[in-house]
């Protein structure tokens, strides 16, 4: 079998609905390295909640953060490094117009920095409890163009808000809305998404976009799965997402859905 390029989403698809790796998960991608593919991490997630998972897989890889906005490799210094950014001047806006968008918290982000503008009680990792002063969101402290912004809505506004931003910034940055219970949108640069980044790998690597398997299971995942030869939608992702993959995994997330079907595709040892 040709060599592939896997691209991992994490939260509904490598993860379990505890945001663990299973044994199994652990198992079936160590063979799949083993067997000589390349195997890596494509989120929406920053890296700093994303680097346990890449150290816990054994990871060497480049990782892809802020659904395509950073590329690299966690402890090393790589010379194809990337990250991408829009303009600071939407975050002070969105921070000017808070409370008429119905905005409780916004974070901005890039890859070793984290700006919240006030901590916040959803107990949810993407926001700190507890906000330094150095982490604290104001027009002086951020002072480089951001990676990634994440915004905590009101429920009731949060439609309204995401299309205000995207009507006034849709030169600037590209709008994601949570699928899950938390109102929440996220912003990355615009034209940046995971398809940018897997592009960005199957090139370093010389991989043909045939031999690309992709996995995910939301909004964020659309691109991916597009791009890649083989877009695989987890059972428990959405219908939209299934719409457009190449299969479906026979079982979900907290299932070992993306671990048998990998395992089964590459004839895996059992």
């Amino acid at each position: 079998m040709e060599q592939k390029l896997i691209a991992l989403d994490l939260d509904g698809t490598t993860l379990n609905a505890k945001s663990m790796l299973t044994v199994r998960t652990k198992l079936v991608l160590e063979q799949a390295k083993q067997a000589g593919h390349i195997v890596s991490i494509v989120t929406g997630r920053p890296y700093r909640i994303s680097a346990n998972y890449y150290d816990e897989l054994h990871l060497k890889t480049p990782m892809i953060n802020f659904n395509g906005a950073l590329g690299h490799i966690p402890h090393y210094q790589w010379n194809k490094e990337y990250q991408k950014t829009f303009s600071r001047e939407v975050v002070f806006d969105l921070l000017a117009h808070k409370n008429e968008l119905g905005i409780k918290v916004i974070a901005a982000e890039a890859k070793d920095t984290l700006l919240v503008d006030q901590p916040q009680d959803f107990h949810s990792e993407f926001f700190p409890n507890d906000v330094s002063k150095q982490q604290a969101l104001t027009k002086d402290s951020l002072k480089n163009d951001p990676a990634a912004a994440t915004l905590m809505i009101e429920t009731q506004k949060e439609a309204t808000t995401a299309a205000w931003i995207k009507e006034k910034y849709h030169h600037e940055v590209a709008v994601g809305v949570w699928g899950g219970p938390a109102p929440v949108i996220e912003l990355e640069p615009q034209g940046i998404s995971k398809a940018f980044g897997l592009a960005y790998l199957a090139d370093s690597y010389h991989i043909k976009r045939q031999n690309i398997i992709a996995f995910g299971d939301e909004h964020n995942d659309w691109e991916m799965l597009e791009y890649a030869g083989l877009g695989v939608a987890m059972k428990n992702g959405t219908d939209n997402i299934k719409k457009i993959a190449n299969d479906i995994t026979k079982f979900d997330n907290q299932h070992d859905g993306l671990a048998n079907y990998l395992a089964d595709y590459l004839q895996l040892a059992k």
